[in-house]
């Protein structure tokens, strides 16, 4: 029964994180830019800009981290460059990660005595949260880097886990495999990771040491199969993602000081240097950031700010997991019958979980903060095992809590797929798709065709569902300068252009030629030859003759 339950709970996964897959949300810049790229891999064995198998994947000048392009390249060579080879390795990825938390939290509490609940039930629980929970579907429903960074940090945990309860050589080294692997895909990974692996060691340090070779030798193995990594990032690839998005590119604090400083009569003494500096405001800064991933409305209301990472009305979890949490910290804090070591390592990891989103000055962050939904839905996972065993046979509290639970995931997935493009239409690049079409079929009757710059990366679209020759491109490309936040585009390829439309001047200076413009740029009066919608029914894009 338990096995059929399990199953049951991986095909619910399965259907929520693959259904309309390929249409729904629509596909963005960067993961276009992933699957370009894995193309021009297989055409050119170089990425867009002509750099031979990269560990870092140039881009946007943003040098993303290169393990997921690789992961979706032989989809793209068997089914062709669509969303689905896209997203596929990250949608199964996403599921695998369900099955994966169901047996890590077997290990986890495998030598707990005397609960008032099963531990494959608890198992079983924890599985079940995640395949509904908000913030693990949202970022298995496409080509997310950090959801598969999430599935190898959870599985190096399992194995690492695995190891302390069978102390099996084997274990040990796919629990390093596994986090090494993490470290190639996500930036956050690089310092969740350490972290993690630093509390690993002190909470389970007699396991762990009581076989002094079989550690070393895992050091040297992550030592070795992380030297391509380390040599990557220092040069252009170790700056540019900290230069960008980095807590020190924020301002504001170094602002602060200064404004601190200048209201003490002497700015250059001692006790403003002491109390107004970089230590104290960006340490500030950190703290609060690092708070904030913790506060309810993040959690449980609204979510990230950033559109593109949440749904409308909706916290990274439901508003019925404050009363399991609460009662699963309680359990996991007090009880003496749970294992202490696997409740000290899940509190551990809760800890870390925010560090590396803490660590910008964009927090709460739901994207770089996206490992910490294991160790939350774990916690929830024993209260919603507490609540449920409290009543020992079936009863009225039982039916309650069910419709509770059903009716919050049957709102999220309401919210998700009939609100969340309405309410958020520029939370991903909906609109592109249609225009591509439109501008493939009709560019031929036209010397140059002006393609407005105001939604992100408009050209590796372009390049994506064209399917455009990775080699010409390679020999055209021109990356412009780096913006503020450190992101470079493409302005020109081929005829198309790619930038602020001045409709002036290109009306009198190239006389044949095809304008795309958003309809709040459009000069009013202008005749309009065709508008184009995205699926969500909202006016993206005008185009104008010239």
């Amino acid at each position: 029964m338990k096995k059929l339950i399990l199953l049951l709970i991986i095909v619910l996964a399965f259907v929520l994180r693959f259904y309309r897959l390929d249409s729904y949300p629509a596909l963005n810049a960067d993961e276009a830019a992933i699957g370009y790229n894995a193309y021009s891999l297989i055409q050119t064995g170089k990425d867009e800009h002509g750099n031979s198998w990269p560990i870092h994947f140039q881009s946007f000048n943003d040098y993303k981290p290169g393990l997921y392009f690789y992961l979706a390249l032989p989809f793209v060579k068997l089914i062709g460059l669509n969303e689905w080879a896209v997203r596929i390795p990250g949608s199964s990825l996403g599921v695998l990660t369900v099955l994966v938390i169901y047996f890590l939290v077997l290990e986890l509490f495998k030598s707990s005595k005397n609960l008032a609940f099963s531990i494959q039930n608890l198992a079983l629980g924890a599985s079940f949260l995640l395949a509904i929970s908000p913030w693990h579907i949202h970022f298995s429903r496409g080509g997310w880097e950090v959801n598969v960074a999430t599935f190898f940090i959870a599985l190096g945990l399992l194995y690492f886990v695995k190891y302390t309860n069978r102390a099996s050589f084997l274990c040990l080294v796919l629990s390093v495999l596994s986090f090494v692997l993490s470290l190639y895909t996500y930036h956050a990974a690089r310092i969740i990771v350490p972290l993690l692996g630093l509390g690993m060691s002190v909470i389970y340090r007699k396991e762990v040491f009581k076989n002094f070779k079989l550690v070393i030798f895992s050091l040297f193995l992550a030592i070795f199969l992380l030297i391509p990594l380390v040599k990557d990032l220092t040069g252009p690839a170790g700056i540019s993602r900290a230069a960008g998005v980095g807590l020190f590119a924020d301002p504001g604090p170094l602002n602060r000081i200064n404004e601190q400083r200048g209201e003490h009569a002497d700015f250059t003494s001692i006790i403003p240097k002491l109390f107004h500096n970089k230590a104290v405001n960006y340490g500030l800064a950190f703290w609060e950031n690092w708070v904030s991933h913790y506060h309810g409305e993040f959690l449980f209301l609204s979510g990230d700010a950033i559109e593109r990472d949440k749904v409308p009305e909706t916290g990274q979890m439901y508003l019925f997991d404050i009363l399991f949490l609460i009662i699963g910290f309680v359990v996991l804090l007090k009880s003496s019958t749970v294992n202490r070591k696997s409740s000290l390592l899940v509190f551990w990891w809760l800890t870390v979980a925010p560090v590396a989103s803490a660590l910008t000055f964009q927090s709460p962050h739901a994207l770089r903060a996206h490992n910490m939904v294991i160790p939350i839905v774990i916690i929830s996972a024993v209260g919603l095992s507490v609540v449920f065993s409290f009543f020992k046979k079936f009863s009225i509290w039982h039916l309650a809590f069910g419709i509770l639970i059903a009716w919050s995931f049957l709102r999220y997935q309401h919210m998700y797929w009939v609100h969340m493009a309405r309410d958020y239409p520029y939370s991903s690049q909906y609109g592109l798709k249609e225009l591509v079409s439109y501008v493939v079929q009709n560019q031929n009757r036209y010397e140059k065709v002006f393609i407005t710059d105001r939604y992100d990366q408009p050209y590796i679209l372009f390049l994506f569902y064209e399917k455009y020759p990775p080699a010409i491109f390679q020999k055209e490309q021109a990356l412009t300068s780096r913006d503020k936040f450190g992101f470079s585009t493409v302005r020109n390829f081929w005829e198309y252009h790619f930038e602020a439309i001045d409709f002036a001047k290109i009306r009198q200076e190239f006389p044949n030629s095809l304008i795309v413009r958003t309809p709040e740029e459009i000069p009013p009066g202008t005749n309009i030859m065709k508008r184009i919608y995205g699926t969500n029914g909202y006016n993206y894009f005008d185009i104008v003759a010239n």
